[in-house]
């Protein structure tokens, strides 16, 4: 087989890369939305902060600071929140927190804070500002 670019013959035949298509998802299947008011609750909290940006995911709405997670609202419910892993384990005694559990492991320095636990404001803000009192002490990412 012979294949051409600009007229010319070339002498093995071009190569084409492979389309793979995105995986069908049934349509049962339901994708479950972060709580958009828990994100609009936070924004506010946060949207004064020096290099903050938003991004979808873990298929939540995260808040970043220069570049590092501080807090989410999650796909899940509830908020994560990104803590220094040393500071984890004091911070979830006595409160409703947890450890994020991820492909069945906890992730020392993230913690899953359910919507129950954040009606009040006074309680949002503590968990946000935790999250976002971390992310400051991090280099910036370039």
């Amino acid at each position: 087989m012979v294949g051409y670019r600009n007229g010319e013959t070339l002498r093995r035949p071009l190569r084409r890369p492979l389309r793979r298509s995105a995986p069908r998802r049934s349509r049962h299947h339901a994708v479950m939305a972060y709580d958009e008011e828990l994100a609009e609750r936070v924004r506010c909290l946060v949207g004064t902060e020096e290099g903050l940006t938003e991004k979808r995911m873990f298929g939540g709405l995260a808040f970043l600071i220069h570049g590092h997670m501080s807090v989410a609202a999650s796909g899940q419910g509830g908020l994560l929140v990104r803590v220094d892993p040393d500071e984890s384990d004091a911070l979830i005694d006595g409160s409703s927190a947890e450890a994020m559990i991820m492909r069945g492991r906890p992730m020392t320095g993230w913690l899953r804070v359910p919507g129950a636990a954040l009606e009040a404001d006074a309680d949002l803000a503590r968990w946000v500002r935790t999250g976002v009192t971390y992310a400051r002490s991090l280099p910036p990412k370039g």
